[in-house]
């Protein structure tokens, strides 16, 4: 039989070593990031920023935890290159490691709010059988959690850019909305970007709306927290939306991508919208063409994304859109704005690694 070249050739012992090495990176990751959620649940981050180069005793008298565990958790941190181990088996987190693990308060790039507990076995089930039925979940389906994780993934972008770095950009937003403006945030998950405009703005009205009950119950407790009054919520999607023109601002933050029918958000939003009102969309940074996707370092990670979460919401209804974590480009997002009768369409890159935002007008 002649070699039509289909067969490969046998692997090299050290082709198998880096595959395997490849592999099981991965499954390195995966107890890491078990370890780096703990860590942030306890407090260990926060903890280790105050101290300087900290041993397992120190960190548990000022702790209360228990040493021996602290320990091994100390080491693993140090082994995944998270903290400094120094050789007097004490560990150090570096200024660049509070920011990224510790600092949810003040950093851009504080990341461990993205870590969470492992998900339930039955969901993993039955996300199995989502490759058999075609059909995805709910974020209600992952439970409470699934809210309060992604409150402290976006969170500290919302308390730190919205108000001073995003909003600036946007023709005449910020004066309208000083002047007393009408804001609707459609998806608007625990609150955190409703509650950062309702302080900047008083004198504004915030009307939020999300589909999941998790996250209006703890968007809920957030603004009673707050005080403000200004702050209204539904437990609802965009076709909860006045058919009148209402709103000087709409806001669709992380969220397009998510939905089962995207084309009738927009459509609800056109009809909200005053004739002079913004529409500001953030969504995910991706191109036409899916492998262009794989400039983006992370992309694997935001291909499990959509599976686990972003495209199983966006099949979470027959017909559902499913456009996914890296499905709505730019060139997209144009057309269906263009086809829901909006006429200005302008792109704003704040060179976040992950996000694009859009500025869409009647």
């Amino acid at each position: 039989m002649a070699d039509d070249g289909a067969t490969a050739a046998a692997p090299s012992e050290d082709e198998l070593r880096l595959f395997a090495f490849q592999v099981w990176s991965y499954k390195q990751g995966e107890l890491v990031s078990l370890l780096i959620h703990i860590g942030s649940r306890l407090g260990l981050f926060q903890a280790l920023r105050d101290r300087g180069p900290t041993g397992a005793a120190d960190l548990a008298l000022g702790t209360g935890l228990d040493e021996r565990w602290l320990l091994e958790w100390l080491r693993a941190m140090g082994a995944a290159r998270l903290l400094h181990w120094g050789e007097d088996d004490t560990f150090t987190l570096t200024p660049a490691g509070a920011a990224v693990l510790a600092d949810d308060e003040g950093s851009l790039f504080y990341a461990a709010g993205a870590f969470g507990p492992p998900p339930d076995p039955a969901y993993v089930e039955d996300l199995a059988g989502a490759f058999r039925t075609g059909r995805g979940f709910p974020y209600d389906r992952r439970g409470p959690e699934g809210a309060h994780t992604t409150e402290r993934m976006l969170g500290p972008w919302t308390r730190l850019a919205l108000v001073p770095r995003i909003l600036p950009a946007l023709d005449g937003v910020v004066e309208r909305l000083e002047h007393g403006g009408e804001v609707a945030d459609i998806g608007c998950g625990a609150g955190v970007a409703l509650l950062a405009l309702a302080r900047a703005f008083p004198g504004s009205s915030f009307r939020g709306y999300d589909i999941s009950r998790h996250a209006i119950e703890r968007a809920s407790q957030l603004v009673g927290e707050s005080g403000l009054s200004n702050v209204e919520l539904h437990q609802a999607g965009a076709d909860a939306l006045p058919d009148e023109a209402t709103f000087d601002l709409v806001l669709t933050l992380d969220c397009l991508h998510d939905m089962t029918r995207p084309e009738e958000t927009i459509g609800a939003i056109r009809r909200a919208l005053k004739p002079d009102g913004t529409w500001l969309v953030k969504d995910i940074r991706c191109t036409p063409d899916p492998r262009g996707n794989l400039v983006n370092p992370m992309a694997a990670l935001m291909y499990g994304f959509s599976i686990t979460s972003c495209m199983s919401s966006a099949l979470s209804e027959p017909g559902g859109a499913g456009l996914g974590t890296l499905g709505l480009h730019p060139e997209l997002l144009e057309m269906m704005t263009a086809r829901a009768g909006f006429t200005r369409f302008a792109v704003h890159d704040f060179d976040e690694p992950a996000n694009l935002y859009y500025e869409v007008r009647p």
